[in-house]
C-alpha cells in the first residue's frame, strides 16, 4: 500500500495541473484513505485525510467529502478521540443516509474498525449490512471491490471462527 501512495500523489498533481478536479479528488480521496491501511503514523495519516476532506469541502464535492469523513473518524478513534463528523447541510446529511456508495463505504469502514477492536456483534452487524448492500452499488469498481472483499473476508473468517468457538 505504501508504494501506491506516491502514484496517488502524482495522479493528484497531474489532475490539478490539467484542471481535472474530479480525477484530483479521486486520487486525494483514495490516497488519503490508503494511509490508514499502509501503516503510516496515525498523526500523519490524519493530517492527509483532513487535507483531503478540506479539499472536497472547499469545492462542494459533497459525496467525496462525506466519504472522506469515514477514514478520518476511524483514525481519530484509533488515536483515542471519538469525534463524530459534522455535516454542514441537510443535503450532505441526506446523501449520507441515501447514497448507496456512501453507505457501503460507511459499512465497510465500520466493519473494519469493529474488527480491529474485536467487537464481534458490531463486526457481524456491519459486515452483514455491507454484504447486503454492495450488490446494489455500482460505484464499487473492481480494485475497490477486491480491496473490500479481502478485508470483509478477514471479518467473515473471524466471525465464523468466533461463532463456532463462542464469543
Amino acid at each position: 500500500f505504501q508504494a501506491t501512495l506516491e502514484y496517488h500523489n502524482e495522479g493528484y498533481a497531474a489532475a490539478m495541473a490539467s484542471g481535472d478536479i474530479i480525477q484530483a479528488a479521486i486520487n486525494i480521496l483514495i490516497g488519503g484513505s490508503m494511509f490508514l491501511f499502509a501503516g503510516v503514523n496515525l498523526q500523519i495519516a490524519l493530517e492527509k485525510v483532513s487535507e483531503s476532506s478540506n479539499f472536497m469541502h472547499e469545492r462542494k464535492m459533497s459525496i467525496y467529502f462525506i466519504q472522506s469523513q469515514y477514514p478520518r473518524q476511524i483514525m481519530l478513534k484509533l488515536i483515542g478521540k471519538d469525534e463524530k463528523p459534522k455535516y454542514d447541510s441537510a443535503v450532505e446529511e441526506n446523501i449520507r443516509v441515501t447514497n448507496n456508495s456512501v453507505m457501503m463505504t460507511y459499512y465497510f469502514l465500520k466493519a473494519y474498525i469493529s474488527f480491529i477492536f474485536r467487537s464481534y456483534d458490531d463486526t457481524k452487524h456491519y459486515t452483514e449490512k455491507y454484504l447486503g448492500g454492495v450488490v446494489k452499488t455500482w460505484a464499487h469498481l473492481l480494485v475497490q471491490h477486491a480491496f473490500h472483499a479481502f478485508y470483509i473476508g478477514l471479518n467473515a473468517f473471524w466471525l465464523a471462527r468466533m461463532s463456532t468457538e463462542g464469543k
